[in-house]
């Protein structure tokens, strides 16, 4: 497989591309949307455990207006953990980073009621944020800024973006973007009233569709809770985790 730096840096690259900060993929790598949800802002990896101490201050005080976190994983250096329990940090919970070979398709179940195609125009973007907006729990009032962020996104390597639709309506979303020479997996949706029907597994293997379709040979992902199963029946091996911390509020 493709290594596990490989998938990390992917995981960066997608992260950061929602940063509107001007921050950049350093030994201290953060990004800063704007948007009122834990996961659009946050710390990606500290290179160096003084790194924590050094900028920790600095990075609370430019992320303090909007929910964030601190993502610690393989790409952060020993001892970062410690330092920042130390400075207050509650850990949040766990995200299992999989992997799949991409060496054949995923085969899956779908009632034919369910369509999957590219999302490939403004509107259709628009619709498509709308969908992860409502499955993720970012703010109805934040919808709206949400979609020109990512319309605005600059991203590392090609991005495709899939919707699936029943009768004509989107009803769960997913994006693959093919950087680091493997295909990453975000944005997996599916409206609450659609679900247990097999669309999540299937945008996921569309997705991965996509990337062998460009040549990559490993998908790669950060899973939820409830999605961990899913992806295990799917193919999908646990490689890492990040552990994600929330420091305190810094004194006004």
């Amino acid at each position: 497989m493709t290594t596990l730096d490989s998938q990390l840096a992917n995981c960066r690259d997608y992260w950061l591309a929602w940063d509107r900060s001007g921050s950049a993929d350093d030994g201290l790598s953060y990004y800063r949307s704007g948007l009122p949800h834990g996961q659009l802002n946050g710390v990606l990896r500290a290179t160096s455990g003084d790194l924590v101490d050094e900028h920790a201050d600095e990075v609370t005080d430019r992320l303090r207006d909007v929910p964030w976190m601190w993502w610690v994983g393989p790409d952060s250096a020993p001892g970062v953990a410690d330092r920042l329990t130390a400075r207050g940090a509650e850990l949040l919970g766990a995200a299992p980073v999989m992997a799949i070979p991409l060496d054949r398709p995923v085969t899956y179940d779908l009632s034919p009621e369910v369509k999957i195609d590219p999302v490939e125009t403004d509107a259709a973007l628009a619709e498509w944020v709308s969908v992860f907006c409502s499955c993720f729990g970012v703010p109805a009032a934040a919808v709206d800024d949400t979609r020109r962020v990512e319309a605005e996104r600059t991203d590392a390597g090609p991005v495709v973006r899939l919707a699936a639709t029943v009768e004509g309506r989107m009803v769960g979303t997913v994006l693959m973007l093919a950087a680091q020479d493997v295909a990453g997996i975000y944005v997996v949706s599916t409206l609450p009233e659609y679900g247990r029907r097999g669309i999540g597994t299937a945008l996921t293997a569309t997705a991965l569709d996509a990337g062998r379709e460009r040549g990559l040979r490993v998908g790669t992902l950060q899973a939820s809770p409830p999605g961990e199963p899913v992806y295990r029946r799917m193919g999908f091996t646990k490689i890492a985790e990040y552990h994600q911390y929330q420091l305190p509020e810094p004194a006004t």
